[in-house]
């Protein structure tokens, strides 16, 4: 315990003051926090082959440059460039055709390209919707924070039905219940103070957030299970990896990003 409070504090002595400070500051920092998310799905060894140092490189090099790309305000609506896109599909698929199949084959260079594309993407969105505003930023970190506290707490309390119990076997329907309730409300009172005026979307957004951001838990817990692993990497010890951390979070800021644009 005095492991995981103590990274605990560490990480947030890192993060705060970058979120606060946002700019070319946070960009670095995205840029840092998908580096790190990279290596531990790259490291990950029942997914695929192990890619070539020049493939890995490749890789990581398109991924910060998509997480760099059109990040300002307006790319919200006008989103990633086919320029973009074709340098990752052209970058990761061409090599194949140098490779023997068990060195980097297509299969790999696929899987590859959906790890660049969702990392690339998803800390991209970091960039984009921090800088849309910080208190807006922090409301779509609180909902799915608050949402994993309450719902902790719930299973603990009051927990009796499992819920995917293959895939994670502590969480209980009682505990997701309570954490869509503390996670929406808190949401919620935060969106209306900070962030704009109390509406019926909102609520429904909040809702939406809570329940993805948990879902998203699970999609995450499901790739550990199929690589047999119980953290992605032990860069905060006691947490686990970046990605064990951001787990909800990343499913929540891009379902947000899809919702603010229908």
């Amino acid at each position: 315990m005095k492991k995981r409070i103590i990274s605990a504090i560490v990480a947030a002595v890192i993060a705060i003051p970058l979120i606060f400070l946002g700019g070319y500051f946070f960009a670095a920092f995205a840029c840092v926090l998908a580096a790190l998310a990279y290596k531990e799905i790259v490291d990950l060894k029942e997914s695929h082959h192990k890619f070539p140092m020049l493939m890995t490189f490749l890789g990581f090099l398109v991924m910060i440059i998509l997480v760099l790309s059109n990040n300002v305000d307006a790319s919200i609506y006008k989103g990633i460039t086919y320029q973009t896109i074709t340098l990752i599909l052209l970058a990761l698929l061409l090599p194949t055709i140098f490779y023997g199949k068990n060195k980097y084959n297509t299969s790999d260079a696929f899987y590859l390209i959906g790890v660049v594309l969702l990392l690339g993407i998803v800390f991209n969105t970091f960039i984009v919707l921090r800088n849309r505003g910080l208190e807006l930023f922090l409301y779509l970190l609180i909902v799915p924070m608050v949402t994993d506290i309450f719902a902790m707490l719930g299973g603990k309390y009051l927990g009796s039905n499992k819920m995917c119990p293959k895939l994670s076997p502590h969480k209980t329907w009682e505990g997701s219940i309570c954490g869509l309730l503390g996670g929406s409300i808190i949401g919620i009172i935060f969106y209306c103070i900070f962030v704009g005026t109390f509406s019926v979307r909102i609520i429904l957004v909040t809702f939406i957030l809570s329940i993805i951001g948990q879902m998203g838990d699970l999609v995450m817990s499901k790739i550990k299970r199929e690589n047999e692993i119980k953290d992605f990497s032990n860069i905060m010890p006691g947490h686990g990896g970046i990605l064990d951390r951001l787990d909800s979070v990343i499913f929540v800021f891009l379902t947000y990003m899809f919702l603010l644009i229908i």
